[in-house]
């Protein structure tokens, strides 16, 4: 899913760890309100799979859907009912306009900080809903959509970057991690909306379905009007008093010399920086560079979002009819919110390897059981999946879906927001989320059509990524958990068995500045 950012932490700075913080409720209501960008990122995911799957909305935007699924001529396979581009690009245009969006998001993130990005966001997310819920035919449907990805890009630039520079270290993760949990809360609060809506007769509940999103809208931009902007943005923007008044009231402590001198050094270097994108393509950015979108494209072949956007879709192509598929995915849904509530407890613990193994595991065996048993009980015309064997594949998905949950969807993002320095963080993020809805968008547009060409296989496919991406963790990811983010560069990537050669051949009369850059000054006695 997208959404995530490249942290700060506690503390810009070697010693992160060491600085004093305590866990202030300003620190957690701002976390709490800036999340809301999440609800609705997952809000826009789930809503869209379900009014898909609703009779008068298709009756009235895709009427060549709506005769292949409806009217039961028998023409169709079962895999090939939903296999329409304009109902795919509906789904996936928000994922187009997101992309295009975070460009400019990039600019205003740094320039204008984080907290009026999130309020340009709120304003977009409002705007689409109005066209969304009018929509009289395909066009303003379309136009509503991409103003919904306009804030999708805004809010996921701003919004765990805002997490991550607010969040005192020790509970860094567990905060990151609110984002991807509103998320999740955002895609079971639309399935179980459209689960209601799709009983209202006279064919206008997909209008409400839509309507809806507004909720989460309305709480990001009175989120945004109501929370501090972070420290970082203000020191980065010359506002040093107000960044260290800032400080001191999240910090929950006067004494916040030791993390505000840190904060206006790493300022200090990312002002040296003109060219933020260029400067990330430099060998010693290289490391967290390929891991970032290299977690972005693995997080999107899992196949998670396939099942998200498209599950009561999926579930009707598998022959549960419209309201068991909906009630099966309000299942998976609530599965979603449970499990990624198990990785915000786990991830400081356990580590980030351990949770992502373990899942590739869970994941690689449910989809190739699901693919098993739909290759011999769904076939193109017919589907012989008795009442036991729907339930076990809802069983299966749900076990793939936690697995997801506690490790690809959160972790996908923390990675990368823990390992960029604060000169290259915001051009990261932009190519972090651009590679995010790039992928999401492929997928988006393409997974009706693999499901009617693939059939059953689809899940083989994805299964078949999911080693891919294990193996990936399990060579060449380093453990960055407890680690002082401006101290990754000397006890994570200096110590990696692959990753070290790019740290150290680019050490030579840049030695130094690759150092501070990373926040970390081998001078400095701190």
């Amino acid at each position: 899913m997208a959404g995530g950012g490249f942290t700060n932490g506690a503390g810009a700075g070697a010693g992160a760890g060491d600085f004093e913080a305590k866990i202030t409720p300003i620190v957690i209501i701002s976390c709490i309100m800036a999340a809301t960008g999440g609800l609705m990122f997952g809000y826009d995911v789930g809503v869209s799979g379900g009014v898909t799957s609703m009779p008068p909305f298709l009756k009235k935007f895709f009427p060549t859907v709506y005769r292949k699924t409806v009217e039961e001529k028998g023409l169709d396979s079962n895999y090939c009912k939903y296999d329409n581009q304009g109902l795919q690009l509906f789904t996936s245009s928000l994922y187009l306009a997101g992309l295009t969006a975070t460009f400019f998001a990039s600019y205003t993130t740094r320039r204008l900080g984080r907290r009026l990005t999130m309020l340009i966001a709120g304003f977009f997310f409002i705007a689409g809903v109005v066209f969304n819920t009018a929509a009289q035919d395909l066009a303003m449907l379309i136009v509503g959509r991409l103003l919904l990805g306009c804030g999708v890009g805004f809010a996921n630039q701003a919004v765990p970057v805002f997490l991550s520079e607010i969040a005192p270290s020790r509970i860094r993760g567990a905060l990151n991690i609110l984002f991807q949990l509103n998320v999740t809360i955002g895609i079971l609060f639309a399935n179980l909306v459209n689960y209601g809506t799709n009983k209202i007769k006279g064919g206008w509940g997909w209008r409400l379905s839509l309507g809806l999103a507004g909720i989460p809208a309305v709480l990001l931009t009175l989120g945004a009007l109501l929370v501090v902007d972070t420290p970082n943005s203000l020191i980065e923007r010359g506002r040093l008093e107000e960044g260290k008044a800032v400080l001191k009231k999240i910090r929950g402590t006067d004494n916040v010399e030791p993390e505000f001198l840190e904060l206006l050094e790493a300022s200090r270097v990312a002002k040296e920086v003109k060219h933020p994108f260029r400067n990330l393509l430099k060998r010693r950015n290289r490391p967290q560079l390929v891991i970032s979108v290299a977690l972005q494209i693995f997080q999107q072949f899992t196949g998670i979002n396939a099942i998200m956007f498209y599950a009561p879709v999926l579930f009707n192509t598998l022959g549960f009819k419209n309201d068991a598929s909906l009630y099966s995915a309000v299942i998976t849904g609530a599965v979603n919110v449970l499990s990624t509530v198990v990785s915000i407890y786990s991830v400081d613990k356990l580590g980030r390897r351990v949770l992502l193994l373990e899942a590739g595991v869970q994941m690689f065996l449910s989809q190739v059981v699901i693919a098993i048993i739909l290759g011999f009980k769904v076939k193109d015309h017919s589907d012989d999946l008795s009442k036991g064997f729907a339930v076990f594949v809802v069983v299966l998905v749900c076990t793939f879906v936690s697995s997801f949950a506690w490790s690809w969807g959160p972790l996908g993002w923390l990675i990368p927001s823990e390992t960029f320095p604060l000169e290259t963080r915001s051009a990261g993020q932009s190519v972090t989320v651009c590679v995010n809805l790039l992928f999401t968008f492929v997928i988006a547009q393409a997974f009706l059509s693999m499901l009617c060409h693939f059939k059953f296989g689809i899940f083989l496919f994805f299964s078949g990524w999911v080693l891919i991406m294990s193996f990936f963790v399990l060579f060449l990811l380093p453990e960055t958990k407890n680690i002082p983010i401006e101290e990754m560069t000397e006890r994570v990537w200096k110590q990696h068995w692959f990753w070290k050669r790019y740290i150290d051949d680019d050490y030579g009369a840049d030695e130094k500045v690759a150092h501070v850059n990373n926040g970390f000054d081998p001078t400095s006695s701190l």
